[in-house]
């Protein structure tokens, strides 16, 4: 039998799967050798009190065999023969999930990418943080995996306007993602897992038959009864087109002032300024836990976060992300060793 399961437990008891097993037997009045195991489905965390409480729903297994969690491979379609093609104009985020999306439907994507490929782009920022050298088309926005790749490996979104997100988290994670992303009220990847999850992305294009062309830079296209037919590139390459998606993220103007050149009507977004604001992570985990550095570790608590939300004269102010521990030696972990 399976039960759906609403748990209250303490940070330490978190750590260990005997303790979270003793706890589900208790809340359920069963002896615990009748439980053979259990998922997270969600997890979030309670630090109004000084004793820090996570909150799970779970899904528990009672006297039948344990399924652990795993996802199907992602259903590629082979698209080698496909009479279906999709201009695909950049490789961010936006970029690739449309490609994989065209191979879920049997359509062949042919990506074009005015930066480098999630590689060759690291020796550039190596070279702008150095030197302070900035490759205008190798750079922290533009190149494979657009500009979360190598800023902060966030996944993060307060709106729920277009549906759930739950199929985007389950393809990360079909593609190397850590599958705690899956049940974490705040998923984080990480800058270090996402290069290799995105070059995954990219082989599975090129093995379904989908192209990818790095340092391709969309500089024209030709309209024809108000659909595009054909764009050019940098390098004076003419690549014909049927259908186009237009993947070029927020920092591409001189694609918006093609637009506006080519009479295609543009809507404005609402303008945001973001900036960098650094605390020390010892005064962060005082606010939030309002216990010591001793207490943290006895309970076996990560570097507290916290998120902002307020107005001032009419604006709002928010809080995009944080990087708990970023610049601080790091403490446990709030993802448990055996999940």
């Amino acid at each position: 039998m399976q039960k759906a399961l609403q748990l209250r437990i303490t940070a330490q008891d978190f750590s260990s799967k005997p303790a979270i097993l003793q706890q589900i037997a208790r809340a359920l009045d069963l002896p615990a050798d009748q439980l053979t195991g259990f998922h997270i489905l969600k997890k979030s965390m309670d630090a109004r009190q000084r004793q820090i409480y996570y909150n799970l729903n779970l899904l528990v297994y009672i006297k039948e065999a344990y399924q652990p969690l795993t996802l199907p491979e992602f259903p590629a379609k082979e698209v080698h023969q496909s009479v279906h093609e999709v201009l695909i104009i950049g490789a961010g985020p936006a970029g690739l999930f449309a490609a994989l999306s065209c191979l879920e439907h049997g359509i062949r994507p042919v990506m074009i990418e005015r930066g480098k490929d999630v590689q060759k782009r690291r020796r550039d920022l190596a070279t702008l943080n150095k030197q302070g050298s900035v490759n205008p088309e190798s750079n922290y926005c533009f190149g494979e995996g657009g500009a979360g790749t190598y800023s902060d490996g966030k996944l993060y979104t307060r709106s729920k306007k277009r549906g759930s997100i739950q199929k985007a988290l389950e393809t990360f994670v079909q593609f190397g993602a850590d599958p705690a992303i899956l049940y974490e009220a705040h998923p984080h990847i990480g800058t270090n897992k996402l290069p290799a999850i995105i070059t995954q992305m990219r082989q599975k294009v090129l093995e379904a038959g989908g192209q990818i062309h790095f340092d391709q830079k969309l500089t024209d296209f030709e309209l024809k009864d108000g659909k595009i037919i054909c764009v050019t590139t940098l390098a004076g390459d003419k690549i014909k087109a049927s259908h186009v998606i237009l993947a070029t993220g927020h920092s591409a103007k001189d694609i918006y002032r093609l637009l506006k050149a080519k009479n295609i009507f543009i809507e404005s977004k609402p303008f945001a300024l973001g900036v960098r604001v650094e605390h020390p992570q010892s005064l962060i985990n005082e606010i939030q836990y309002k216990c010591t550095a001793a207490e943290m570790a006895q309970q076996g608590l990560p570097p507290a976060a916290y998120s902002l939300v307020t107005q001032q004269a009419g604006r709002g102010v928010f809080s995009f992300c944080m990087c708990p521990g970023a610049l601080s030696p790091r403490l446990p972990p709030s993802r448990a060793p055996w999940s």
